[in-house]
């Protein structure tokens, strides 16, 4: 892993000393993020690190392949938000439920595929609607399985981006592979599959199943699938945990993270300079955008935009730095909003508006657990507050907004109506400013429309 990552676009660094802070409580944190968009309850990747990290010790894995399994554990579900739009349009429901739902189902058996999309696809509508995208799924296999192509070649490609070994990448990508050759995205079959997707896959199975019942029934679901979607020997070796309190109980307990951390190889332990951290943001900027296809480059055009209304302001180099990675985090929290409202065509009725600005909270909560952005997080959160108090999560007015709230807000404002939506074109920069103009001292600040308008007009 790189120490010095160097962002696309970078802001000045500060002045002093260069800080360095754990990877894996960056990562780990931030991989709530990545829970909320598989459907997930608040922990399961961490669980399933602790679980394939076991696992690794058990199999007396030398220190260097432990750490590759580590972080591709970690970063496990890094491609998720990448099909959640076209999960979300081939089944007509909310991705987020169709995902949760498959992670329970043996959806290598055709008979128990067949009764996962009765149950999940065409939420909400009639039962002429639900036939029809029944039938939809059933008629376009080729779609399901690209779905499972397009989250493994962009999870390994952000293991890659991030300076990862090709055996965490290649984990990554291989994660949904069946011992039997009845996984996806390829089909490949036994020894053919990474030794370390087949630790993830049954570590993040063995999770989901814990999730859902007792210790003693979630390793039955493993032990019923060896020589199935499992290694019968990683099977083998889960025979003993089922006495081992202790363990399962620190696995259900508050305290994951440090469970989590104790599990990183001693002398693989890695850390990351200012410019890492950056790059984990862009990272994960990339992964929020990736969400909608509405959105693609969004987090990263308001973390530009607000970078220039900060320097037209004469911010310092450490505000900048704050202000930059704030940016690209600040819609984190709609990895946890389903699609078929991000993407929907027409007006979105009151419980749908409300279900998306949801998100600016679950971006608190999520940047709120990682100790290197607790600077900053409630900046990104504020993106949608409004001068005259009428914006949220928090109505917010006046001067409880600070200049990087408000900066924040127009970059945000200025980015989204210059982008294509569902339900209209991007606007001419001219335009979006007039926009802006209109409401600079009631709802948006002046200062920071004026700054805007010097750097893009």
């Amino acid at each position: 892993m790189r120490a010095d990552l160097v962002p696309i676009t970078s802001p000045p660094s500060p002045a002093g000393p260069v800080q360095t802070v754990s990877l894996a409580e960056v990562l780990g944190a931030l991989s709530y993020a990545l829970d909320l968009t598989e459907g997930q309850p608040p922990a399961h990747t961490l669980r399933s690190c602790a679980i394939g990290m076991r696992l690794a010790q058990e199999l007396h894995l030398d220190a260097e392949t432990r750490s590759a399994l580590y972080y591709a554990l970690l970063l496990k579900d890094a491609g998720c938000s990448s099909n959640s739009s076209p999960t979300a349009e081939l089944f007509g429901s909310d991705e987020h439920v169709v995902k949760r739902e498959l992670k329970i189902t043996d959806w290598s058996r055709k008979h128990h595929a067949a009764r996962y999309v009765f149950r999940t696809a065409g939420e909400g509508c009639s039962l002429a609607g639900r036939l029809r995208y029944v039938l939809k799924v059933a008629k376009g296999p080729a779609d399901s399985i690209n779905l499972f192509r397009i989250r493994c070649e962009r999870g390994a490609g952000i293991a890659r981006q991030l300076g990862f070994p090709e055996l965490t990448a290649s984990a990554i990508y291989a994660l949904d592979e069946h011992w039997d050759g009845h996984g996806e995205p390829h089909g490949t079959r036994g020894e053919e599959i990474p030794l370390l997707a087949r630790i993830a896959n049954l570590a993040q199975t063995l999770d989901v199943f814990f999730q859902q019942g007792d210790v003693s029934q979630a390793l039955a679901v493993i032990r019923a699938r060896s020589g199935t979607w499992f290694d019968p020997k990683l099977v083998e070796l889960t025979r003993g945990w089922v006495d081992d309190t202790d363990w399962w109980r620190a696995l259900a307990g508050p305290q994951m993270m440090a469970l989590v951390k104790a599990a990183e190889p001693d002398d693989r332990v890695l850390h990351i300079d200012g410019a890492g951290l950056t790059g984990v943001c862009q990272a994960f900027a990339e992964i929020i955008d990736a969400k909608s296809p509405y959105t693609f480059r969004h987090s990263s055009g308001v973390a530009a935009y607000a970078l220039q209304v900060g320097e037209q302001l004469g911010m310092s180099a450490g505000e900048l730095q704050r202000l930059y990675r704030a940016a690209l985090l600040h819609d984190i929290g709609k990895l946890g909003v389903s699609n078929r409202i991000l993407d929907k065509p027409g007006a979105l009725t009151a419980d749908e508006r409300a279900a998306i600005q949801l998100h600016a909270g679950y971006t608190f909560e999520i940047l709120t657990r990682v100790a290197a952005f607790a600077e900053f997080a409630a900046v990104a959160a504020q993106h949608h507050e409004r001068l005259d108090g009428t914006g949220y999560p928090w109505r917010l007015s006046g001067e409880a907004l600070t200049l990087e709230a408000r900066i924040m807000a127009v970059a945000d404002v200025y980015e989204a109506l210059t982008a294509d939506r569902p339900y209209r074109d991007g606007m001419s920069s001219a335009k979006a400013l007039q926009i802006l103009e209109h409401e600079a001292g009631v709802k948006v600040d002046a200062d920071c429309v004026e700054a805007l308008t010097k750097s893009v007009g």
